[in-house]
């Protein structure tokens, strides 16, 4: 499956954080289709299948997703519609044309109760319905015996959408004082990091002179997160200190239990990213110099 030196790619998502980023990151590798919901309605699974059909795409980006962790709880056919059945049907689709297949999934499809950062071959455990929506998604591509590559992110974060850094400067505007769990452990990973290690893969597929067998070497999971690790009071903390706010407000640290949500979160959301460098010969910037090279950019 040899991609021409100019493949069409069709990219899903585009409003979204990492979408937003791919749409900028992906520009020099190919023709990019870029799609948001009103081209491509990944809850109507015809129309998906239809659209996809009509592009004719050499590879497919997939970052769009149900993210309302929460909200999944209460709506989960709508989560599995859009994190598990329309994977399904990209992936069946990158099948029949021949295409690749890039799509994003979460720390989430773990338990969190791992002693250390997960890699890529430990076993499953989601906790919440999003959790579990986002690993039927992945075991659906794995299962159409597409040519892809999935890719694990975590504490997903930028400067645009509903996000944790946006959500902290917000009501650090409005508040003296927040409380912030400090029990919950994982890598801050900054949206336009994702997108740039996303787009110097694929132009090592695009500098291969054999496409089928660069995807026979390279199709499975990945995680692709910042280097190290914080809390999400440790994150705030870090927030503040990078931010332009004339009084910062004080960050007390609290337990997960003093905080109930809907949706359990894993208590360590820690990646191991070895693979990445190992197979592809790239890492992640550390989490805090993401998040200074982020504020800088606002």
């Amino acid at each position: 499956m040899a991609l021409r030196k100019q493949p069409t790619i069709l990219l899903t998502g585009v409003n979204g954080q990492v979408g937003f980023e791919l749409a900028r990151s992906l520009q020099g590798l190919g023709r990019v289709v870029a799609a948001d919901r009103n081209m491509l309605d990944l809850s109507d699974l015809d129309a998906v299948r239809r659209i996809v059909m009509d592009v004719k795409p050499q590879l497919i980006v997939n970052p769009a997703a149900h993210t309302a962790v929460d909200n999944a709880e209460s709506e989960p056919d709508a989560a599995m519609r859009l994190n598990a059945h329309a994977p399904a049907v990209l992936a069946e689709a990158a099948k029949q044309l021949g295409a690749g297949l890039v799509h994003y999934s979460t720390d989430y499809v773990f338990d969190g109760t791992k002693d250390g950062a997960y890699v890529e071959t430990d076993a499953t455990n989601p906790q919440n319905v999003y959790g579990a929506s986002k690993l039927a998604g992945e075991q659906a591509i794995e299962a159409s015996g597409c040519a892809h590559l999935i890719l694990r992110t975590s504490w997903v974060y930028g400067t645009r959408g509903k996000n944790f850094l946006l959500t902290m400067l917000r009501l650090g505007g409005q508040r003296d004082e927040l409380s912030v769990v400090a029990d919950q452990i994982g890598s801050p990973t900054w949206s336009n990091t994702i997108a740039a290690l996303t787009a110097n893969v694929l132009a090592q597929l695009t500098a291969a002179s054999d496409g089928a067998e660069w995807w026979k070497r390279h199709s499975g999971v990945y995680h692709l997160t910042a280097n190290g690790a914080t809390s999400w009071h440790g994150f705030a903390e870090a927030i503040f200190e990078a931010s332009d706010l004339p009084r910062k407000p004080a960050v007390k640290a609290i337990p997960a239990s003093a905080y109930p949500t809907p949706a359990k979160r894993p208590g360590n959301s820690q990646l191991s990213n070895d693979k990445l460098a190992q197979v592809f010969g790239l890492r992640a910037p550390e989490w805090r110099e993401a998040l200074r090279l982020c504020m800088a950019a606002r």
